[in-house]
């Protein structure tokens, strides 16, 4: 384990580079730029302590830590942010150099405190079901949901919404008979409307706070009508202890959606009015309250607001192309609509989740900013009949080591920094809250111009890539030798126990010259690869994809030309030193990946392979830029091997982990072998000890991954096969000097080894290098 890797297992935090520049100007020169990616749930080993943090006056709000300069006569301590001094609360008078409270141990860079005040509400779990099913989908559906409610906690409020052609919202709290307030697929609705349909606009002038114009109920009037409005909104959402019963008769009764579908039609289905009328049930009860709304989607929305495609079978619902070309007729419309929703959520801080069970297209793309602003989760799978789709639900509802439910809520994440910093901005699946200060950038990189964001809901996976500037040389003074800039990381969250918490990270890293060969040695060229994929991402939904590509292209080229050592014009001199060795490699690979190239991928799988990739730590991250791929031979262990076409032989089988596939491919000869029956005879153990080995660690792979990936067995040169071609370097093509040239045929790759032609007329890395280099040693950045 690398020292990168060790920090990360403690702190939940990897930097791009660990030494950072003086200026602003010898920063822009290292081209990839000074980012942090953060975990701020990372599972730690020590236990949250039992009290309020100490906070320096506003506005700058740092917590003390292990970095602050203490004077434990005049019972003082200075701010490493801004320099303030403050004093230290009375319950501190023991404090001295012997007899230090945990936040300023050096071992306490994050810390964890247990706040006084507790949630207001306990967890609120709504579930939003679509009932234009098939019967088995629906009953498979229905099973994982009572399956659902046997984990959730029975303090939680719970809800359930159920739309087709209709919307229904479905009482609780009526015991004698199952009631529902419907609303028209067809129409929309206000906030405002909703809430006075449902009996929850208590007040015209509390009413009017949560107006249908994309309000966020967080006015001085929402506030005060809140409490009303929780009450009127206990006929919908009760705590499961109470209402389970009700809840599961309500769910075991339900029937697929009664309105005829034509033999050439697709079902009405009101998938927009349905999120609005659950977004405004929460908005108007709970106001920032940790929340989160389950949305099951078996089709697209074919009617009202968010409609996506019409009813008519005939009619295909758009594709990467006529999004591009501007021929998605409702495409812009919709995206518009879920945006404002998911704002709306956001600022309430109720997470939106989507599982979809479809074979077809639902509309993701247009509504991946519900889940992408709000912390929520997405699951894309064929059918609720999967097991991708049940393992992955019931995956939400698993404990830690307390017993307490792996989620948090209604997260915020503040960044301090000393003034040598200033925050850029921040990638990853949040809300920007719009905290100005004097440490915000004027450059912004994803959601930038604040310093403090919002998370709806978080796991301990949550990663938030954040960026950061150097300050003007003029704003700072010059750099004394020895310094070190600081950046800290304040989460304050609701726990899944109740307890509001707060977790504090603090970093501090040596400020030298922009010259010194220490900045190129603290590179971290893992984080670093991932940093620039999320900014790589985060312009591929804004700009074309070439544009991106070139952008990704010239970055690599700029870096290349600044830390490699070279002659100039001679490639053959090219070499980089060992911490930038990978990089290349990594770009190579994203350049290729389904986050940026959407080529055979639908937009609902782009926006769903997006959105993972926004969620998940550093580890993670690289596994979908460039998946390990492992080799299993009669003779020796497992062991990894290149990805790339010369690892296909016949006499192999290979693992690949791609994070969303777990794929076992078995050579033509051990495939034979196989059909033969060998396994099967006892004088060949080793053989079946050799097809039982990687089945056995891919199951470990899937034991703790979410989503849960699918998984493919296949054979050399059959249909499956592709998912593993399609993610090798083709070193080994048709075009290649070595190939074969027929279907399957085999040519000698760069290492010598047999290996399959790949029918593509991608580059291969060895090409891409040679282009690097060219390039690189020329100065032609």
């Amino acid at each position: 384990m690398s020292h990168f890797e060790q920090v990360e297992d403690t702190e939940g935090l990897r930097l791009s580079w660990n030494v950072w520049p003086a200026s602003k100007i010898d920063a822009a020169k290292l081209v990839v730029p000074l980012a942090a990616l953060y975990t701020p749930l990372k599972p730690r080993a020590q236990d949250p302590v039992p009290y309020e943090p100490v906070v320096c006056r506003p506005p700058c709000k740092g917590v003390l830590n292990p970095y602050c300069q203490i004077d434990p006569r005049a019972k003082l301590w200075v701010c490493p942010f801004c320099l303030q001094r403050n004093s230290f609360p009375p319950h501190y008078h023991d404090i001295g150099p012997h007899n230090l409270p945990p936040e300023l141990l050096p071992a306490s860079t994050t810390i964890e405190y247990i706040l006084s005040r507790p949630a207001q509400t306990p967890p609120i779990f709504l579930f939003v079901v679509d009932t234009c099913l098939d019967d088995q989908d629906l009953q498979a559906l229905k099973n994982t949901l009572l399956g659902a409610l046997a984990v959730i906690p029975a303090h939680a409020l719970v809800g359930l919404v159920t739309f087709g052609t209709m919307v229904q919202v479905h009482e609780l709290a009526s015991e004698a008979c199952n009631k529902a307030y419907v609303f028209r697929g067809s129409k929309e609705y206000s906030g405002k409307q909703v809430q006075e349909m449902l009996g929850l606009a208590v007040s015209p002038a509390a009413s009017a706070a949560a107006g249908g114009s994309g309000s966020t109920a967080t006015s001085p009037a929402a506030q005060v009508r809140a409490p009303n409005a929780a009450g009127a909104a206990m006929r919908f959402l009760l705590p499961l202890g109470q209402c389970e019963f009700t809840l599961t008769s309500i769910i075991e009764s339900l029937q697929r959606d009664p309105w005829p579908v034509g033999a050439d039609k697709r079902p009405a289905r009101a998938t927009g009015v349905a999120s609005q009328v659950a977004i405004s049930l929460l908005e108007s009860a709970f106001p920032q309250a940790g929340a989160r709304i389950f949305m099951f989607l078996g089709g697209a929305c074919t009617q009202g607001p968010g409609m996506v495609v019409s009813t008519e079978l005939k009619d295909p619902i758009r594709s990467h192309h006529d999004i591009e070309k501007d021929n998605a007729k409702y495409h812009k419309r919709a995206f518009k609509y879920f945006e404002q929703l998911a704002s709306r959520a956001a600022a309430n801080a109720h997470a939106v989740d989507l599982f979809v069970g479809s074979y077809d297209q639902v509309g993701l793309h247009e509504m991946r900013h519900l889940p992408g602003s709000t912390g929520g989760v997405m699951v894309l799978s064929d059918s609720f009949n999967t097991h991708i789709f049940k393992q992955s639900f019931l995956k939400m509802f698993v404990r830690d080591a307390q017993d307490q439910l792996g989620m948090a809520f209604n997260a915020t994440m503040d960044v301090v920094t000393s003034k040598e910093l200033k925050v850029a901005g921040l990638i990853g699946d949040s809300y920007s809250l719009g905290k100005k200060g004097a440490n915000v950038a004027e450059t912004e990189i994803g959601l930038g111009g604040t310093s403090s964001w919002r998370f709806a809901a978080m796991t301990p996976r949550t990663t938030a890539a954040v960026y950061f500037e150097l300050a003007n040389a003029q704003q700072t003074g010059p750099v004394a030798p020895g310094s070190r800039g600081l950046v800290q990381f304040i989460t304050h969250y609701q726990h899944a126990s109740g307890q509001m918490r707060l977790r504090v990270t603090t970093v501090a890293r040596h400020i030298v010259d922009g010259s010194a060969p220490d900045i190129t040695a603290s590179f971290d060229q893992e984080a670093a690869a991932v940093l620039m994929a999320r900014i790589a991402v985060y312009k591929a939904e804004l700009d074309d994809a070439p544009d991106v590509l070139r952008w990704l292209d010239r970055m690599l080229i700029r870096l290349c030309s600044r830390v490699a050592q070279y002659r100039k014009d001679d490639p053959n001199s090219f070499a980089l030193e060992d911490n930038f060795s990978i990089y290349p490699q990594f770009m190579f690979h994203l350049r290729r990946s389904q986050f940026l190239t959407v080529f055979n991928n639908s937009p609902d799988e782009t926006a769903f392979y997006r959105h993972v990739f926004n969620l998940e730590d550093c580890n993670n991250s690289l596994i979908m830029i460039q998946p390990p791929l492992m080799s299993y031979e009669f003779n020796g262990d497992p062991k990894p091997v290149l990805l790339d076409s010369v690892s296909v032989k016949p006499d192999v089988i290979l693992l690949l982990d791609t994070f969303f596939h777990i794929l076992i491919h078995h050579g033509s000869t051990i495939a034979e072998w196989r059909a033969a029956k060998y396994h099967e005879q006892p004088e060949y153990a080793n053989f079946k000890q050799l097809l039982e080995s990687p089945v056995a660690d891919a199951r470990s792979l899937l034991a703790d991954r979410f989503p849960v990936p699918r998984y493919i067995d296949c054979d050399q040169n059959s249909s499956q096969a592709r998912f593993l071609l399609a993610k090798l370097n083709p070193s080994t093509t048709y075009m290649s000097a070595g190939g074969a040239g027929g279907l399957g045929g085999y040519g000698m790759g760069p290492q010598g080894g047999q290996g399959q032609a790949i029918f593509t007329d991608d580059v291969s890395l060895q090409v891409f290098m040679d282009h690097l280099k060219r390039l690189a040693v020329s100065g032609n950045a």
